[in-house]
């Protein structure tokens, strides 16, 4: 007996399928547990446009004919094509922040929020025949195409001579005008427009470009590690290049020999980005490099961040405090700024002024004031930092504490009720004691202002698509001094490679921390200016946990591996 609202009961009220063949078909499905719909296809009774079609029908979810609409080109660029052919997914209409998107299976709900999220729209599912999906996706070429294409349009659009000019040392480059005149021709801008889209679909924190002997090198880093893009660019492309980005950049085009800053603004697939720009003269050349700054992207969050649970405890104890000099160290690129911006953002009730000076300013927070640092100006960190205990601040917060002037006044401020949140070069949490004492403060005055100091570095995670248990050679559990009282409960997990880390195995970062409370005891050794060891033993012995051991807390959960955990940490 077949039932009304059922998917037999679609096919018979939509398709040229007769009761008999329906029949037929579910006696078939009986035997070989395919679907109805894929069996009555196989009998030649309906076809798979038919099948698709019923099968959204009893879904309740719209059916799309991909042959019968033109899917423009430039929704084929919202979503990045490697998840476009994994999710079998396609954009055919965006109204708004409302993206409509066709897939061959529209009910995993746990694809359409990673393409909200990829994408920052409101996605809204169809549904569509999956050779139709394949057929479009042809259609999106892969970066190493639109490289190529990009670049020889670029070679085309030189005339005879323009192309020695170019490959000439920069002993004897092009005078500047002839460099404007290439760099505002359509291919180049082409050309850098495509490099900078790869990187953000990449999601490369920096861009490189770097030009070598014979050729030009365009590297993204991605998840700290750095890898070329899938084509080099000639040489002869070089100079019009830089002269493009140094533009965008309003930096001097006409200056070759010294560095220069820059900053670019853009918007790219509904976000907003900033870059900061840098160039380094170079034997070959001017070396590149664009900063990717997410302005909408940014995960403000402590709780995403990958605190321990006891270490996120602590480190919240110690920031609701109404004074004092919280420090965040560590090499560049290692997430302080997310850190600290994470921090404002949950100190940023509306019931404290907050002030911050930085340079730049990253990422605009609503309801702090924010300055920018302009050496040209005479706007140093402490000059800045002096105009800002003059606003009536309840909390401060300075980009880096680079010199003795910045210090003292960061210190003063501390001290006189003010929270002070900064960052400091060094490689723990003890060590950032020491880097104070070389700026010649008194051991009295961090005693006294400083209340804590975090320490961190930012791991790659192991990509959760193609995640798999596995066990690490000894040899790598013997260099990061694995416990092996811990072996039986860790559950080790690497990426074996997919689509969506690029088959690198790893997807996305988590940080790792140590966080030091300056105590009673701490503050006795500092007093007695004791060395950094002898610091971080006292600190320990009260609960700290290492770099290291935070690393490998991270590897015995499955999160990352012993691999990365030598890569960024040293045991």
């Amino acid at each position: 007996m077949l039932h009304s609202h059922s998917i037999v009961d679609i096919f018979l009220e939509n398709t040229a399928a007769t009761r008999e063949a329906v029949e037929q078909a579910l006696a078939t499905c009986k035997e070989t547990g395919e679907p109805v719909g894929q069996v009555l296809v196989n009998m030649g009774v309906i076809t798979e446009k038919d099948r698709v079609k019923c099968q959204g029908q009893q879904w309740g979810i719209p059916f799309v004919d991909l042959e019968e609409i033109d899917v423009l080109d430039e929704l084929l660029h919202i979503i990045p094509p490697h998840m476009m052919r994994q999710y079998k997914a396609v954009p055919i209409r965006l109204e708004g922040r409302r993206l409509t998107v066709a897939m061959a299976n529209p009910t995993n709900v746990l694809w359409i929020d990673e393409l909200k999220l990829i994408t920052g729209y409101n996605v809204v599912s169809a549904i569509a025949c999956e050779e139709d999906i394949d057929r479009t996706l042809k259609r999106v070429g892969s970066a190493e195409d639109a490289l190529r294409a990009k670049i020889s349009d670029v070679l085309s659009s030189f005339g005879p001579g323009e192309g020695a000019i170019e490959a000439k040392t920069t002993e004897d480059e092009p005078d500047p005008t002839v460099a404007l005149h290439l760099a505002e021709d359509a291919p180049i801008i082409k050309l850098v427009n495509t490099i900078i889209a790869e990187g953000l679909r990449e999601g490369a924190s920096d861009i490189h470009v770097q030009p070598e002997e014979d050729r030009v090198r365009v590297r993204y880093r991605v998840d700290g590690i750095l890898a070329d893009a899938p084509i080099p660019i000639p040489k002869q492309v070089q100079s019009p290049l830089i002269s493009r980005i140094k533009i965008m950049a309003e930096m001097d085009i006409a200056e070759r020999r010294i560095p220069q800053d820059g900053r670019i603004a853009l918007a790219f697939e509904g976000r907003e980005y900033d870059f900061r720009v840098s160039s380094l003269p170079g034997v070959n050349g001017e070396k590149m490099v664009l900063r990717v700054l997410d302005k909408s992207g940014i995960s403000l969050g402590l709780e995403k961040l990958g605190f321990a649970p006891d270490t996120m405890e602590r480190f919240s104890e110690v920031i609701s405090r109404s004074w004092g000099i919280i420090l965040v160290t560590g090499p560049t690129g290692s997430g302080k700024s997310t850190t600290l911006y994470s921090v404002l953002s949950r100190k940023n009730t509306g019931q404290e002024c907050i002030i911050t000076v930085e340079d730049p300013v990253e990422y605009q927070l609503p309801g702090l004031t924010q300055a920018h640092v302009n050496v040209k100006a005479g706007l140093t960190f402490a000059s800045v930092l002096r105009s800002m205990l003059r606003q009536d601040p309840d909390i401060i917060m300075v980009g880096e504490i680079r010199d003795r002037e910045t210090a003292v006044i960061a210190t003063e401020a501390a001290l006189t009720g003010h929270l002070v949140f900064s960052t400091l070069h060094t490689n723990d949490a003890p060590g950032a004691v020491a880097r104070l004492g070389e700026m010649q403060i008194e051991p009295f005055l961090i005693a006294s202002a400083v209340q804590g100091v975090l320490a961190q570095r930012l791991l790659r995670t192991v990509c959760s698509k193609c995640a798999e248990p596995y066990q690490p050679p000894e040899k790598s559990l013997r260099r990061i001094r694995f416990p092996k009282d811990q072996m039986r409960n860790a559950r080790f997990m690497r990426g074996r490679g997919c689509e969506a880390c690029r088959q690198r195995g790893y997807r996305g970062r988590t940080g790792c921390y140590e966080f030091m409370v300056i105590t009673d005891e701490i503050r006795e050794a500092i007093l007695k200016e004791e060395p950094s060891h002898v610091i971080a033993e006292i600190a320990r012995e009260q609960g700290m946990r290492t770099l290291a051991e935070d690393a490998m807390l991270k590897v015995a959960q499955g999160i990352t591996t012993p691999e990365e955990m030598l890569r960024v940490c040293s045991t």
